[in-house]
């Protein structure tokens, strides 16, 4: 009897929580998709905040945010300065 009590509220649980996690899904999906397209503009050269936000067309606070992130679980190094802004380069 516990068992399918048990199968029951998490039926009843994954139905009330359906939009919270579908939306969960498609914030992790975005998330993806940018880091996929900023990696893709580092993999030859290392590039800087700016040119990156250019090329992807995605805004430059919001590239600094993944560069940051990235930079600190090891996934980008920073490189020498060019002007006002820092290269960055994925480590291989």
């Amino acid at each position: 009897m516990g068992e399918k009590t048990d199968k029951e509220a998490l039926k009843k649980l994954r139905e009330e929580r359906k939009v919270s996690v579908e939306r969960a899904r498609k914030t992790i999906k975005t998330h993806n998709g940018f880091i996929k397209k900023i990696k893709e503009q580092m993999n030859t050269e290392a590039k800087t905040v700016p040119e990156i936000a250019q090329a992807t067309e995605i805004l430059p606070s919001q590239v600094l945010w993944y560069i940051s992130t990235m930079r600190k679980y090891g996934l980008v190094s920073e490189g020498e300065k060019d002007g006002d802004y820092f290269k960055y380069q994925l480590v291989s």
